[in-house]
């Protein structure tokens, strides 16, 4: 079992910046670790769809971001994988959601992949 608990949302005018953060902790014991995990951001306005922002494989490989955040967000991890991260430049209003980090062992590792673990998310405001 995964733990994962979002911080760092608020509220920002258009052309902000945020910086969330995602805590990764195993709450039961597991052979897996966090050496192989694919891991990710995620976000959902009031009355749409959930929609993959960015996912990364925490052993390396292609990160992969969605069109509409491409070139104005990033998403990182720390060296001990107990932490991911979502830098957000440019802010837009159409950004407002609340965000949500997600994880799963394991591939595949991509917008459209099945996750088992989720946090409680957090919320960001753009105000145009």
């Amino acid at each position: 079992q995964v733990q994962l608990v979002e911080s760092g949302g608020g509220s920002v005018q258009a052309g902000g910046t945020l910086r969330l953060s995602c805590a990764v902790s195993r709450v039961t014991y597991s052979t897996d670790s966090n050496d192989n995990m694919c891991m990710g951001w995620f976000r959902q306005a009031p009355g749409k769809e959930r929609e993959g922002v960015a996912v990364l494989y925490t052993a390396g490989g292609a990160i992969v971001y969605s069109d509409s955040v491409k070139g104005r967000f990033a998403i990182s991890r720390n060296y001990g994988r107990t932490m991911l991260y979502l830098q957000m430049n440019s802010l837009k209003a159409e950004d407002t959601a609340m965000y949500y980090c997600a994880a799963r062992s394991g591939r595949p590792c991509d917008l459209t992949a099945s996750f088992n673990y989720w946090g409680q998310g957090t919320q960001v405001t753009v105000s145009s």
